[in-house]
C-alpha cells in the first residue's frame, strides 16, 4: 500500500504554509548541534513536498545560508515567500536532557521574525490547502483573510504562550478553520479539561471539524465530530532529535490529503498514519537531516510497517 501519488507531478500550488524559519542549537543525548536549520515552515514544507506542490511564506535574514534555500527549491518547494530582511534569522537554542519528550527553551532571538508580515502573492492566495504554522494568531488569522476564497482545507498549529497570551485572537481562528493540531498539555491548557476526549468535543465545539492532538513517544490521537483514531508512535531504537517531529506530522497529513484532494473520515485516518510515519522519520537525525533525504521506498516500508503495527483480525 502506497501513501502518496508519486508520479503527479504537480505544478500548481496546492499547499501553502506560513511560519517560523530559523537556526536552531539544539542538545540531546545524542549530541549537541550548534546551528541547524529549522523552524516550523522548514519541517512542514520538507515533509509535505514528497506528496504535493508546497510554497513556503516566511522571513529570512542576511546571514541564511544559500544551501538552504537550494536544499529547499531541490524538494519542488516554492520560495517566492521566502522573503529576505536585513538582520539576522530567527535562532532558537534548546536542549531534551532530562525528558526527550519536552524541549528546554536556553535562548531565543526573534530577529527578522519579530517583524514578520506575511505577504501573500496571488498564486499563494489561491491555495486550496493552507497550514497555519506555530506563529501569532493575530498573523495567522490575517493569512486567512488574505486568501483570495476560503480554502478546501485551513488547519493550524499553536502553542502554550499564545494560549497565555493571545487567547481571544486564537479562539477567533480556530473557529473558522477544519482542523486543529495541537499537543496533550496545550489541550487541555486551551480547554480546561483534563480528559482528552472531553478536550477534544471542547475543541471541536468551537468549530473545527476535527483535532489532532500530538501525544509525544505515544502518537497521535484524531478525532473528529462523530469518530476518533489513534495513530501509534512508530517503535524506533532511539530519538535522536524531536524537535521538528509535530510540524514534519503537520506535513505529511497536509500533504496526503492535499495529493489525494479529498478531506472526508478515511482520508483524515490515513493522513494521520502519513503525518506519523513523516514525523518518525523526522526524529532519527539532527534536524532536517533525516527527513530531506528519503526516497519514495522509504516513505512506503514505513507506512506499511505502520499498518502492521495496527493490523488484527476481528473477534469471530
Amino acid at each position: 500500500m502506497s501513501p502518496h501519488s508519486w508520479e503527479t507531478g504537480d505544478v500548481h500550488l496546492k499547499i501553502l504554509v506560513v511560519g517560523s524559519v530559523a537556526y536552531d542549537a539544539v542538545e540531546t543525548p545524542a549530541g549537541k548541534r550548534e546551528s541547524q536549520l529549522g523552524g516550523s515552515a522548514s519541517y512542514f514544507s520538507v515533509s509535505a513536498s514528497y506528496f504535493t506542490k508546497v510554497g513556503l511564506i516566511g522571513v529570512i535574514g542576511n546571514d541564511f545560508d544559500s544551501a538552504d534555500r537550494a536544499m529547499y527549491e531541490s524538494h519542488g518547494i516554492d520560495t517566492s515567500g521566502l522573503i529576505e530582511a536585513n538582520g539576522k534569522t530567527f535562532r532558537w537554542s534548546g536542549e531534551y536532557l532530562d525528558d526527550i519528550n519536552t524541549a528546554v527553551t536556553l535562548d531565543t532571538q526573534l530577529n527578522v521574525f519579530g517583524d514578520f508580515e506575511p505577504e501573500l502573492a496571488e498564486a499563494h492566495a489561491s491555495a486550496p490547502y493552507l497550514f497555519l504554522a506555530n506563529i501569532d494568531p493575530a498573523l495567522q488569522l490575517k493569512v486567512l483573510n488574505a486568501m483570495k476564497s476560503r480554502p478546501k482545507m485551513v488547519a493550524n498549529d499553536t502553542m502554550n504562550l499564545w494560549i497565555d497570551i493571545a487567547k481571544p485572537a486564537l479562539e477567533e481562528l480556530i473557529s473558522k478553520v477544519d482542523t486543529l493540531l495541537i499537543n496533550e498539555d496545550e489541550a487541555k491548557q486551551l480547554t480546561g479539561e483534563e480528559h482528552l476526549p472531553d478536550a477534544a468535543k471542547a475543541i471541536i465545539s468551537m468549530g473545527p471539524n476535527s483535532t489532532v492532538i500530538k501525544r509525544g513517544e505515544y502518537g497521535a490521537t484524531l478525532f473528529g465530530r462523530d469518530f476518533s483514531f489513534a495513530a501509534p508512535a512508530y517503535p524506533l531504537k532511539k530519538v535522536i532529535d524531536p524537535t521538528g517531529a509535530g510540524d514534519s506530522f503537520a506535513g505529511g497529513f497536509m500533504g496526503y490529503l492535499a495529493s489525494i484532494d479529498k478531506v472526508d473520515e478515511e482520508s483524515l485516518r490515513t493522513a494521520a498514519i502519513v503525518g506519523s510515519t513523516m514525523a518518525s522519520f523526522a526524529v532519527e537525525d539532527f534536524g532536517l537531516d533525516r527527513i530531506k533525504s528519503l526516497t519514495k521506498s522509504d516513505i512506503d516500508e514505513r507506512f506499511n510497517a505502520f499498518v502492521n503495527l495496527t493490523r488484527f483480525n476481528p473477534l469471530t
